[in-house]
């Protein structure tokens, strides 16, 4: 009997399954559902644009649903109807290889159809046989796109970038992956992503003659086969690193460059201060280039501090918004490895928990106060200057990192404005219910607003790097100025 019992389960929880709605109109009732009801900064951006604008939106993408029938057309949609809340820590992203329970012929064909997109005939022996007779330096040419090699070819007023070869699975020869447009003196790309969303940019500009960015993509060129200058090689090399290291710019400046303060560069982070604590101890000047890093974990910049510092740094808490959905998050944090929790960070996670599920539909303070300060014993005489650099890549937890930063009496910040993306935080990730895509949203409040606002504002430099200067010069530039001081 019990056996009965649990196979008739097994079988209706299947066709339960098996049955869920998929369609576009579905997920977008479902995501809306979810936000309303757990992301932290749900309210607040009601409280700041109002209910009639909400009640807009939602009248509009309601309407606009009804004409979508395929999955990357959809989740375009379901994230811009996010994009009401906030520009960042907001997501759709697919979920790799899923499935979408989809039985019928049709859906899996529409499936298959939708990732084929535009593609473009070349002969590639005659394509590099012209570039490589050209006398023009333009676009045109081979470039690596890793994990692509792509051709560029013009074709009237557009530069089209199509695949040569590719290490992705739905990426073939011929393919269109992004597309240069110069019509009236303005330039605009649309670039295909992996999972065939697009990203649009005005920005496209050269480093040297072989290097070229694309909205947010960098390309190096392969043919024709041009010297590339040593300062562009030596910006890229520091621009593109993976890994944080730390380099002698000449006797009295240091720079260390921190691509990521991702928990998983948390020990490399930590192994380059360690093994270059004298180093830095002992010299006049540091600069420490932080762009385009996008955030990760605070714990990351925790070794870094005592040597900028030079008074108490005054940090604001968080609130934690308690639901089911989100205090499910702890237990994550305790029960999945891939966290890479420690055992205190375990215990304070169940604290936390059980504070939280007693305060459902709350916004909970975990630490009880809403500033807390940082004080150190020591205040290092080397190093006697620090130039930040920052731009408009810099958000979430490195903006964390720039706040304390800024309250120390020997740091300069040089570049731009940071991207603007911290009141509401710590993102957490959920499965849509037919397993297509994940959404994600917040779970945390910063007790700085209203009065201290980051989203949407960003912070400032001390010193404006303009487009009067190119990147490959913005360390030179920190240089000069550290040590004209």
């Amino acid at each position: 009997m019990n056996k009965q019992i649990i196979i008739l389960t097994f079988l209706l929880n299947t066709y339960v399954l098996n049955a869920q709605n998929c369609d576009c109109e579905a997920n977008l009732n479902w995501v809306r559902q979810t936000f309303e009801q757990n992301d932290a900064g749900y309210t607040y951006a009601l409280e700041t644009k109002g209910k009639e604008a909400y009640q807009k939106h939602n009248e509009i993408f309601n309407l606009s649903v009804k004409e979508i029938n395929n999955t990357t057309e959809c989740m375009q949609l379901l994230y811009q109807w996010l994009r009401f809340f906030r520009e960042g820590h907001i997501a759709i992203r697919p979920i790799e290889n899923s499935k979408n329970n989809l039985t019928k012929k049709e859906n899996q064909k529409e499936i298959i159809l939708e990732t084929k997109g535009e593609t473009i005939t070349v002969d590639i022996q005659d394509f590099k046989h012209y570039i490589e007779a050209k006398k023009e330096i333009d676009y045109e040419g081979v470039w690596d796109l890793s994990p692509y090699i792509v051709g560029i070819k013009k074709i009237e007023n557009t530069y089209v970038g199509f695949i040569i070869t590719s290490e992705v699975e739905n990426w073939k020869k011929g393919d269109v992956k992004f597309k240069i447009t110069l019509e009236k003196n303005k330039i605009h790309s649309i670039f295909h992503l992996r999972n065939r969303t697009t990203q649009e940019s005005d920005e496209v500009k050269f480093f040297g003659q072989n290097y070229l960015q694309v909205g947010n993509f960098m390309m190096k060129r392969i043919s024709p086969k041009i010297q590339t200058e040593k300062y562009i090689e030596d910006y890229m090399q520091l621009i593109q690193a993976q890994k944080p290291f730390l380099e002698e710019l000449n006797s009295t400046t240091l720079i260390l460059r921190i691509p990521s303060f991702d928990r998983s560069q948390k020990e490399a982070i930590d192994r380059v201060i360690s093994d270059n604590k004298n180093k830095i101890l002992s010299t006049e000047n540091l600069i420490i280039d932080l762009r385009n890093n996008g955030g990760g974990s605070d714990i990351s910049f925790n070794e870094i501090l005592p040597f900028i510092y030079t008074n108490p740094i005054t940090c604001f808490g968080v609130e934690y918004f308690s639901t089911k959905l989100n205090n499910q998050r702890m237990l994550d944090f305790i029960h999945k490895s891939d966290y890479g929790a420690t055992d205190d960070e375990k215990k304070w996670a169940q604290i936390a928990y059980d504070t939280l599920e007693k305060h459902l539909g709350q916004f909970i303070n975990l630490d009880s106060m809403k500033t807390s300060e940082i004080t150190m014993d020591t205040v290092y005489t080397y190093p006697k200057n620090v130039g930040i650099i920052i731009n408009d890549g810099n958000a979430s937890t490195t903006e964390e990192f720039i706040l304390a930063a800024k309250q120390s009496k020997k740091v300069k910040f040089f570049g731009t404005t940071t991207f603007g993306i911290l009141d509401i935080s710590n993102m957490y990730f959920v499965n849509s219910p037919c397993n297509e895509f994940e959404l994600g949203y917040c779970l945390t409040k910063s007790l700085r607003i209203p009065k201290i606002k980051i989203d949407g504002i960003g912070l400032q430099p001390d010193f404006i790097i303009d487009e009067s200067i190119p990147d490959y010069e913005w360390v030179n530039y920190v240089n000069r100025l550290l040590n004209s001081y």
